[in-house]
């Protein structure tokens, strides 16, 4: 529609420059040029040195006949209740002041719309064109060069206002709502004459989201006029409301024009939602309709949010909405208006049709005596004694933004003709004969002007617009509170004020109260939020707002509610029971107060105390000849070095710290060489005593005390060597490992060089393997005592552990690497003393009669032990 009427008026344009241009023969048809339709009655009108237009939704309903297309349509006409602002008052007001356009009078053309997009357009070419139905050729030209208004108030609704300022824009023509909020009107570009006294809806729009964010609402309902103001709203609402995470069930519009199906579906949605709170982007006259169709059957309890319409009188009688809250235009006073209004007689209500529908509807009477039925006005009719929203000051609101927008013009006109002070005389001494070619100019300089206006009315309100045509945006939070008689009225309980910092707009000065006079805001969400510990995850096909709470996955926490992802603990953390929190993990390792501990130092202290008890034996029979046939000074040896063997498991037991994991492994190396270094010695001793006894043979002489000596210390040497290179290259040192258990830390002795760790063991290795060898060839030796076949079994046994320690090391977890070590230990320890030392202690203890010289030789009959 706007497109068209903007090609309509560029068109008429177009044809009166050809007209103007053209022969003059042709301009003598213009005297016979007349309108082709009946101008639109004016509602209310006063003359004046500048007439302002008005144009007001006084009627809701638009009165139209089919066409015939037989005969010119009718002229439309208006119905519904009368709701006359007003903007009258402000006229005379600024004309009485000395001020503010000195001398000089505005007037006023008010008209209604009915709320009409057809009426507005058609109000907006008679803005424009003048209402004279004929032209004459003397005046024709001037005629069409001037507008007829210099500026217009109004309209209410967004969709006149689009159609009328893409008419007005055209010629220049101001145009100043006072309660069209789309936010499209903002686009300079396509509306460039249109400025407002009232907020954008998209401060509204972006006010609401946050409120309904603010109470923890994600799961909404949605509605709207289906028109310019209620689609572009709820646009804006929708877009916000996603910034903010909030889902809507259903997004449902409707006009009142619309067939009452429509209506029906609508309410049906609404009746059948899960959301507990709707969010109503909605005229007032469509909001009228909708709340009764849904009272012929109620919805479950709904929490209303509600655009402008939370502030109209007319429907606080529906209590389903009691708790509603909405932003509303701050409440205000404007002194001198009830007054006026209440100055109102029967003769000037006769003068204008619109006053006369006032006072008739108001007293039931006739002011004519001609409407049938109704009793004629006798004259006793008081107006002091209404009680309607004529005569209610207390809730202004929409006329506090009427009052601003008149008073916004009057200082336009200020600016454009009391300025200039050589204007102002013409205008004074010329009275009402105007200087044609000056008013041209008149429109677009009021314009101008408007767009810089800066200044504070009467009642304290600051008016000023951006360069989007805008104010600043400040809103009353309304609530729909229950008083003490039952009724329900408007309760302010809080303000917004979009030129405050972010998070600072909203203040709140007294309690809400919600649906059902609740004190708790209700709770309106598709799923209930997901605790910490979990995440979100959005079911399929359904709005981001329903979701299932999915634990978080093991390693990772969530500490806040509605996470949409877990966060991985660092690596020394881990998750507590709940997975809200990451905890330091446990740190593990072989203390001396487990209780596998407890019993590898019972055994590493037994097998020491064992030691010690078969040197204080050996001891005490070194005389002996068992004794002394065995190389007792090796056994000595043996023994201190199996003691020290014994006493080296303890070190791997505690907290493993610098020194203990170095001393822990050079310790086990050394004593264990040396060790074997004595055992080989002994198996070594019992080869060449046997080579001894051969005739010609002086083996002995080879191998005698001091190489046996040697042997060990050169042996012991070695692995001695080998520990210094792996301590000064890379040593052992604690580390923690994470790798073993996520839910703990193992603290244990590294390696540092496996290649160091694997020589000490690899050197043990090669000694055990070559002194079971020699073992070996010497286990047949003949001797009642051959002490080859102990070594022999000790030396299987010993090879044995520590085959078995590889795969069982390598493979087994946390502190149980460090037990499979202490248990090798131990158990090749007690294989040794017991293989080596159990038969000879066992004879010289038990069977002393066989510890003798030729028992040992093979020379006296043996008996089996």
């Amino acid at each position: 529609m706007k497109h068209i009427m903007q090609l309509t008026s560029a068109l008429l344009i177009f044809v009166s420059v050809l007209w103007i241009n053209g022969p003059t023969a042709n301009k003598t048809d213009l005297v016979s040029c007349r309108l082709w339709s009946e101008p639109q009655m004016l509602g209310l009108y006063m003359n004046g040195d500048f007439v302002i237009g008005g144009l007001f939704s006084i009627h809701y309903i638009l009165r139209s006949e089919q066409n015939t297309y037989t005969r010119p349509p009718l002229q439309p006409q208006c119905s519904g209740r009368s709701s006359c602002a007003p903007y009258c008052f402000t006229i005379h007001e600024i004309n009485n002041r000395t001020d503010l356009l000195p001398g000089i009078t505005l007037g006023y053309q008010i008209h209604d719309s009915c709320a009409a997009v057809p009426m507005s357009v058609k109000v907006a070419f008679q803005f424009a064109n003048g209402i004279e139905p004929f032209y004459n050729d003397t005046d024709s030209c001037s005629k069409s060069a001037a507008a007829a208004v210099p500026a217009v108030v109004g309209e209410s609704n967004s969709s006149p206002s689009i159609s009328m300022t893409g008419m007005l824009g055209l010629f220049g023509i101001p145009q100043v709502s006072y309660y069209a909020t789309c936010a499209c009107l903002s686009d300079k570009r396509q509306y460039p004459a249109f400025l407002r006294t009232v907020p954008s809806d998209h401060y509204q729009a972006a006010a609401l989201a946050k409120m309904v964010k603010h109470f923890g609402w994600t799961w909404i309902g949605a509605v709207r006029s289906d028109t310019d103001y209620g689609n572009y709203g709820m646009a804006s609402f929708l877009k916000a409301a996603q910034e903010e995470g909030i889902c809507v069930e259903y997004s449902e519009s409707y006009y009142r024009t619309q067939p009452r199906s429509k209506l029906e579906r609508v309410a049906n949605v609404i009746r059948r939602s899960t959301a507990r709170v709707i969010v109503a982007f909605v005229h007032t006259g469509d909001m009228k309709f909708l709340l009764e169709e849904l009272a012929k059957q109620p919805p479950p309890p709904l929490q209303w949010i509600g655009s402008f319409w939370i502030i109209d009188p007319e429907l606080l009688r529906f209590n389903m909405c009691a708790g509603a809250i909405g932003f509303g235009i701050p409440r205000s006073v404007i002194p001198g208006l009830r007054e006026f209004l209440l100055d109102l007689s029967p003769a000037q209500a006769l003068k204008s049709p619109l006053l006369t529908e006032f006072w008739e509807s108001s007293f039931s009477c006739s002011l004519k005596g001609s409407s049938e039925g109704a009793r004629k006005c006798n004259g006793s009719e008081d107006i002091r004694a209404l009680q309607n929203p004529y005569t209610d000051t207390s809730q202004l609101r929409i006329t506090n933004l009427v009052y601003k927008a008149t008073y916004a013009i009057a200082h336009a006109i200020h600016g454009v003709i009391c300025n200039d002070t050589q204007t102002h005389k013409n205008i004074v001494r010329l009275s009402l004969l105007w200087d044609l070619k000056f008013l041209h100019f008149i429109p677009l300089q009021i314009l101008n002007q408007l767009k810089r206006v800066n200044f504070t009315t009467k009642n304290g309100y600051q008016v000023t617009f951006d360069s989007n045509g805008d104010p600043i945006a400040v809103y009353e939070l309304i609530n729909w509170q229950f008083e003490k008689d039952g009724s329900i009225d408007f309760v302010t309980v809080g303000r917004y004020d979009s030129s405050k910092p972010r998070g600072q707009e909203f203040s709140m000065n007294r309690a809400i109260s919600w649906l059902g006079g609740q004190t708790e805001a209700p709770r309106s969400v598709c799923s209930e939020s997901c605790p910490p510990g979990t995440r979100k995850a959005v079911q399929k096909g359904k709005p981001v707002c329903c979701y299932d709470c999915i634990p978080c996955a093991e390693g990772e926490i969530s500490n806040k509610t509605d996470s949409l992802n877990c966060a991985q603990c660092p690596p020394e953390f881990w998750p507590n029971a709940q997975r809200h929190s990451c905890l330091p993990k446990p740190v593990e390792f072989l203390s001396w107060d487990d209780t596998l501990s407890i019993i590898l130092t019972v055994f590493s202290i037994t097998g020491a105390f064992i030691a010690v008890c078969v040197a204080a034996v050996f001891y005490k029979h070194r005389t002996s000849p068992i004794v002394r046939a065995n190389n007792s000074e090796l056994s000595f040896l043996l023994l201190f070095s199996l003691t020290l063997c014994f006493l080296c498991s303890l070190t791997f037991i505690g907290r493993p710290s610098k020194w203990s994991c170095m001393l822990r492994h050079t310790a086990f190396g050394i004593t264990f060489v040396l060790c074997i270094s004595c055992v080989l010695g002994k198996t070594i001793v019992v080869l060449m005593a046997f080579r001894a006894t051969l005739p010609g043979s002086n083996a002995m002489k080879w191998f005698g005390p001091s190489q046996q000596r040697l042997s060990v210390l050169a042996f012991t040497l070695i692995q001695v060597l080998i520990c210094v290179l792996w301590l000064t290259i890379s040593p052992p040192l604690p580390f923690k490992n994470p790798k073993h258990y996520k839910e703990k830390i193992i603290l244990e002795c590294g390696l540092g060089s496996p290649v160091g760790f694997w020589a000490v063991l690899g050197y043990i290795g090669f000694l055990a393997l070559l002194c079971f060898v020699l073992a070996f060839l010497a286990r047949k030796l003949p001797d009642n005592f051959n002490e080859a076949r102990f070594i022999t079994f000790s030396m299987l046994i010993f090879c044995a552990v520590w085959v078995s320690f590889i795969p069982a090391y390598v493979s087994s977890p946390g502190k149980f690497t460090v037990a499979v070590e202490i248990f090798a230990i131990l158990a090749s320890s007690f294989g040794l003393i017991i293989c080596i030392f159990a038969p000879k202690c066992f004879i010289i203890v038990f069977r002393p009669e066989q510890n003798t010289k030729k028992h040992i030789m093979g020379k006296a009959p043996s008996k089996s032990l």
